[in-house]
């Protein structure tokens, strides 16, 4: 079963200065991604990136993801809407290539026996990293626990030892 936003690529050389591209899910991706995620809606999901080489055979894909998620906020359960525009970097390595063990490098993905690899699940897996965990709309807050007063001012935690230390003086 192929993914909501599946993208087969084929691991090619570009050019040197590197090719330009772009991706746009259709109503249908963002609905079954929306899904997949388990947010109430992503009405749109598009990436515009530039393919280059990348040493040992790979190609190195960076660019900038945009989508525009709604998801309930947390206190009040209302639908916020968010404007993501997030830069990613990824590289793809050929089927015998090793995948590096450094944690801050850019994620990789490995192409298959046959050279090719999924853009469109990487790119949808970027922006399920991206999605705010905790949504909240604007002017939202938590209620205060039952007999729970506001107070003013935040109290002190050392007015206690302030008034002991007055008391012997």
């Amino acid at each position: 079963m192929l993914p909501e936003f599946s993208r087969r690529q084929i691991l090619t050389d570009p050019p040197q200065a590197g090719v330009e591209d772009h991706l746009e899910a259709s109503p249908a991706e963002c609905a079954a991604l929306a899904q997949r995620f388990g947010i109430e809606a992503l009405k749109r999901f598009s990436a515009r990136f530039t393919r280059k080489p990348y040493p040992g055979g790979g190609l190195l894909i960076t660019g900038r993801l945009k989508a525009e998620p709604v998801q309930l906020c947390v206190v009040s359960l209302e639908p916020v809407t968010e404007q993501l525009d997030k830069p990613f970097t990824l590289v793809v390595l050929p089927a015998d290539g090793a995948l590096s063990e450094d944690p801050d490098g850019p994620d990789e993905i490995q192409a298959d026996a046959t050279g090719h690899f999924d853009l469109g699940e990487a790119l949808a897996e970027e922006l399920s990293l991206s999605l705010n965990p905790y949504p909240r709309a604007a002017g939202a807050h938590l209620p205060l626990a039952q007999g729970e007063a506001a107070e003013a001012t935040p109290r002190n935690p050392f007015a206690a030892l302030a008034a002991l230390r007055g008391a012997k003086g």
